[in-house]
């Protein structure tokens, strides 16, 4: 039997990007994303709600969040559903998270995105496993090239 597990959700980022990076030298970012659904109630009152969603990301992604997501921003990810368990104190815990496959910026508080901030500017998709990020123009930048300056590579 075929499965398919697949979550997309664009939200806006509620914290700072939180980085590890592990023994084995591999980078993880985990950001928390706040989705906003409203409705209107049986009696007519307007209801507005929030989901938290813990999103993790990996390698050359967890770099491209590090550098250029911060809280407040909206960015749009497409992931997988994970549940895992740890122990902490003794107790088995369990922890729902989406594994961050793709992102794509779509800008922030002040309105612009990780290409800078003119805001008629096209956000860029940054895929896991991939050194390069699509811009919607058709172009692509080679993210694995980054410095660490001030200027932004894009």
């Amino acid at each position: 039997m075929v499965g398919l597990n697949k979550a997309m959700l664009i939200g806006n980022v509620g914290n700072d990007p939180e980085i590890r990076n592990l023994e084995n030298g591999v980078m993880l970012a985990t950001v928390n994303i706040a989705t906003n659904e409203s409705y209107t109630d049986k009696n007519g009152q307007k209801v507005d709600k929030t989901e938290w969603h813990r999103v993790v990301f990996w390698r050359g992604l967890a770099q491209v969040i590090e550098k250029y997501v911060k809280k407040g921003d909206s960015i749009y990810v497409e992931g997988r559903i994970r549940n895992r368990s740890y122990e902490k104190d003794g107790i088995t815990r369990y922890t729902t998270e989406i594994q961050g496959d793709n992102m794509v910026m779509l800008g922030g508080k002040s309105g612009g995105n990780f290409e800078g901030n003119n805001s008629t500017q096209q956000p860029t998709t940054v895929q896991q496993n991939s050194n390069v990020a699509e811009k919607n123009d058709g172009g692509y930048t080679d993210i694995s090239k980054m410095d660490d300056g001030d200027d932004l590579p894009f």
